[in-house]
């Protein structure tokens, strides 16, 4: 289930009519650009060069993204989740704010998934080669699948206020689901802190939008066609969205996979088998107000399946979209509260 997020939206630019302020011309869209948790971040801001400039915005972003690999990221050796997954004792660790609204957020998500969401999946994930350590040889055999899905379970975690401690001493946990997510909030909250209003923030594919762009227009994003193809060199549209003041998360398994024997392994992994997804669903967009919850919520969904997917996306009234792969190609279901979104 934990995912390593690839570029899955691209950026388009489409004139979408909207009521805006024409004395805005002064204004720029002012692209800052750098690397962060294993990619790339692009932030689009809607300001005079001089107002940024002397904001130092850019080096803020830098510093909120290090304050967040330094909580959350498996492979800074001395980072607060590291710290805390080479801990074989049951002993409480006080952690800080950042860790702590990101642990809340994906229990509760895999609480209310339950399962299909569970942060604490990281030795699946590292037994079947997408996370630091490296890939397997072989497929793992039945015995060792066994031994690592007994070193699993949020119900092992436990989490109050800032207070953080596990029932088995090898519990790891591993927040790529969300923590990205949460990086893409903390930096439209910077953002806004500094009285810019209208922002794009990208990281890895994950987004969050709020306002115009320059030129009074809505933002526009495109959703990738879920092309199999593992270099991320085809690319093509599959429908276009006006996601409005909200975030947009994509999850897919046709970026990052392995073959072997003929038989493909997804990076995604389902907590109740140990083993990557097997079903004909190939990605899910969802769009939410947090990106923490969007990037939450669109694995989970894809670890479901299409049709258990939908009936969660209804029942808790989430925008999402559904994108299988058939014997002609692609099919797509969306939920109601989806379709607003569409172009």
């Amino acid at each position: 289930m934990i995912k390593i997020k690839m570029m899955l939206i691209v950026l388009l630019s489409i004139s979408i009519t909207a009521c805006f302020p024409s004395n805005n011309s002064a204004k720029k869209e002012i692209l800052l650009q750098g690397h962060t948790m294993g990619t790339t971040y692009n932030v689009k801001v809607v300001a005079t060069p001089e107002h940024v400039e002397s904001l130092k915005l850019h080096d803020k972003i830098d510093a909120v993204l290090k304050q967040v690999n330094q909580e959350m990221s498996t492979y800074i050796p001395d980072s607060e989740i590291s710290i805390f997954n080479q801990s074989n004792s049951g002993d409480v660790f006080e952690i800080s704010n950042g860790f702590a609204r990101v642990l809340k957020e994906s229990i509760r998500l895999g609480e209310l998934s339950n399962g299909k969401l569970d942060i604490t999946v990281g030795p699946l994930v590292n037994l079947w080669g997408f996370g630091p350590e490296q890939r397997p040889e072989q497929v793992p055999s039945d015995s060792i699948l066994a031994n690592t899905l007994a070193r699993i379970g949020l119900k092992n975690l436990h989490l109050v206020g800032n207070k953080l401690s596990k029932d088995i001493p090898n519990l790891y946990i591993d927040l790529s689901t969300t923590a990205k997510g949460y990086g893409v909030d903390m930096v439209a909250e910077l953002i806004e802190a500094n009285g810019i209003v209208n922002y794009l923030v990208e990281i890895g594919g994950e987004m969050r939008l709020k306002g115009f762009k320059h030129t009074g227009e809505l933002w526009a994003i495109a959703i990738e066609k879920p092309i199999l193809d593992p270099s991320g060199e085809q690319r093509a549209v599959h429908q276009v969205i006006i996601p409005k003041d909200n975030a947009v998360a994509t999850s897919g398994d046709y970026r990052n996979y392995f073959e072997a024997n003929g038989q493909r392994f997804s990076h995604i992994i389902d907590p109740a088998t140990g083993k990557p997804i097997h079903h004909n669903l190939v990605s899910v967009t969802v769009i939410h107000p947090s990106s923490m919850t969007a990037d939450g919520l669109s694995t989970t969904l894809m670890v479901m399946g299409t049709e258990q997917g939908m009936a969660f996306a209804v029942e808790n009234n989430l925008a999402a979209l559904f994108i299988s792969k058939t014997e002609h190609g692609f099919s797509e279901q969306f939920t109601v509260k989806f379709k607003e979104y569409l172009k």
